[in-house]
């Protein structure tokens, strides 16, 4: 992987971070006087001085980093192709397997947290394809440089405090928080604040891990899930059918109606479908538009999009845990 390496010396965080040589001055001089100030932050937040030294000394921008933080998302799939490759076979196979291995743990998270083991399949398929890939970014390096160049620097820079004060309660070593190269970190792909927040030492030793552990990191996603809204034994949605009594573009996605009015105006549902009361209210999201592939979304659908606001995301997270707990 590609890095542009600034050479230098420092001896020690609050000595100033000095570089050892002008020209690598030159090139990362407001870096360093950057780090000077997250350190005086994240000693104001309680970390400590071995810590801050540990995960701050030596560092240096990745421009990586700062060309995918550039690099503008042209939003060109259709759901069809996003569906397609997020659904493979492959995908699904790999996630029965991990089901399988898993059904007992699943089976004591949905005890204490009440969320369904399709839907933390389907999360943790989809964020890390069950674990297999967390990111290979340092999460302290990537957030020093987002907080350093990006467009939202206070947002970053608060990330990266929540990361040293993490590091700094021994959960994981400065070389163990790896993670995308925005932040997002080990198997359920959470931002520091959030870990901070939700993330569930599941095994009961009081840090959690969410990097190596299974257990901490599925029960992870059920908190978060759990705290977003998510209500029990209720479905997050169902693909339907649209007779031609429907007309479909007129529909609102955003309109919530109880199941009984959509199925009057000629939607349909297709055998095998979720127990829901006609009382359930309901969207109905085309994500293709006119034509294409239609679903109803219940309330959980909701807590899904707390996860990632993306229709596809969501719709994905939902139909690969139907797929594998089938």
């Amino acid at each position: 992987m590609r890095r542009r390496t600034l050479i230098r010396s420092i001896p020690a965080v609050s000595a100033g971070l000095l570089v050892s040589t002008a020209a690598a001055a030159r090139a990362a001089g407001s870096f360093q006087e950057f780090l000077v100030e997250v350190d005086a932050q994240a000693a104001a937040h309680g970390v400590s001085y071995a810590t801050r030294r540990a995960a701050l000394n030596g560092l240096s921008p990745n421009q990586d980093v700062i060309d995918l933080d550039n690099r503008q998302p042209e939003f060109t799939q259709t759901w069809a192709q996003y569906s397609a490759k997020r659904l493979s076979a492959a995908r699904v196979a790999t996630g029965r397997q991990n089901y399988g291995a898993n059904r007992t743990l699943l089976a004591a998270i949905y005890t204490q947290f009440g969320v369904a083991p399709g839907v933390i399949m389907g999360i943790w398929g989809l964020e890390t394809n069950y674990g297999t890939y967390t990111g290979g970014f340092s999460v302290v390096q990537a957030l020093a440089t987002l907080g350093w160049t990006s467009h939202r620097p206070s947002y970053f820079r608060s990330e990266l405090v929540s990361a040293l004060s993490i590091i700094d309660s021994g959960a994981v070593t400065p070389q163990g928080m790896t993670g995308s190269y925005a932040g997002a970190m080990g198997q359920p792909q959470f931002m520091p604040s959030v870990y901070l927040k939700l993330a569930v030492s599941f095994t009961g030793t009081g840090r959690p891990d969410i990097w190596t552990s299974v257990p901490d990191s599925l029960a992870s996603i059920a908190n978060y899930l759990l705290t977003s809204g998510w209500r029990g034994d209720e479905p997050w949605g169902e693909a339907v059918l649209l007779t031609s009594r429907v007309d479909a573009a007129a529909i609102d996605p955003d309109q919530a109606e109880p199941l009984s009015s959509w199925m009057a105006m000629g939607v349909r549902r297709l055998p095998n479908h979720p127990a829901v009361a006609y009382s359930m209210p309901a969207r109905l999201i085309q994500p293709d538009g006119v034509g294409g592939d239609a679903f109803l979304v219940y309330p959980n659908y909701h807590a899904i999009r707390r996860y990632n606001p993306s229709d596809f995301y969501a719709l994905s997270v939902g139909l690969l845990g139907d797929l594998i707990t089938a």
